[in-house]
């Protein structure tokens, strides 16, 4: 097992994630500010901490099932997933209120792959996390749609990345398959999924598979899953042992 993320990466002007069957300084001071409407008098219970080993059972998105075991480890603001179910495959988690968002790759490390997941406002806007494989800090991103309707549209972003330091740019989101296709200004791309309130998006291109979960009070991880461009997704649920 990696014992530590010896990765080293420079991140520039919105770095910002998408998988085949199934067979990871300090945290930046800049974070998201939640819109008036979100705010209530009594704040929710946090979700339970995910960090542990599982049971797994899912489906593949041709339908067939699979079952294995996934050992989730915390790396600082993000978290390391690493699944044996078929086969071995490794990636990195964000949460966000009781969702983790997670990218991943076959084989034994997630290099290059990159998730951000965004809650969804009333109004349309996007207040999103997100993190990089080898990295164990996660930054922030808030887009406002300045065209389109729906998910579907045109942002003005800005955000923080994991040094602190802030940028800004723009972001396309298109309607693609069973999600949506997500280009940023600095020419990053990926895919998602919507649930609900939130978007779920994998980067890093055709090798990265993403998955969102929903968090449940007893610790169970429910999600959807699947890879770059999807047409069909997957299902997994996540039992701690």
């Amino acid at each position: 097992m990696k014992s530590g993320w010896n990765i080293v990466l420079t991140f520039t002007l919105l770095v910002a994630v998408g998988l085949g069957c199934k067979s990871g300084a300090t945290t930046p001071a800049n974070t998201p500010d939640r819109p008036a409407e979100l705010v209530s008098s009594s704040s929710p219970a946090a979700p339970p901490e995910i960090a542990g080993s599982y049971n797994v059972v899912g489906t593949n998105p041709n339908g067939s099932p699979y079952k294995g075991t996934l050992e989730v480890i915390k790396h600082g603001d993000v978290y390391q997933f690493r699944w044996t179910a078929g086969g071995q495959y490794d990636g990195v988690g964000v949460t966000n209120g009781n969702v983790v968002a997670v990218a991943f790759a076959n084989g034994p490390d997630g290099k290059g792959c990159g998730v951000v997941d965004y809650a969804i406002a009333p109004d349309g806007t996007l207040a999103g996390r997100w993190g990089y494989w080898g990295v164990d800090e996660s930054g922030t991103e808030n887009a406002t749609r300045t065209s389109g309707s729906g998910l579907a549209g045109v942002y003005d972003a800005t955000g923080s990345n994991p040094d602190g330091k802030p940028y800004k740019g723009t972001m396309s989101v298109v309607a693609e398959g069973t999600g949506y296709k997500f280009v940023w200004s600095n020419g990053a791309q990926g895919f998602g999924v919507k649930q609900g309130n939130n978007v779920a998006v994998g980067i890093g291109g055709a090798r990265c598979a993403f998955v969102s979960y929903q968090i449940k009070s007893d610790g169970t991880l429910e999600g959807i899953w699947g890879g770059y461009g999807t047409s069909n997704t997957g299902t997994e649920k996540a039992t701690k042992k």
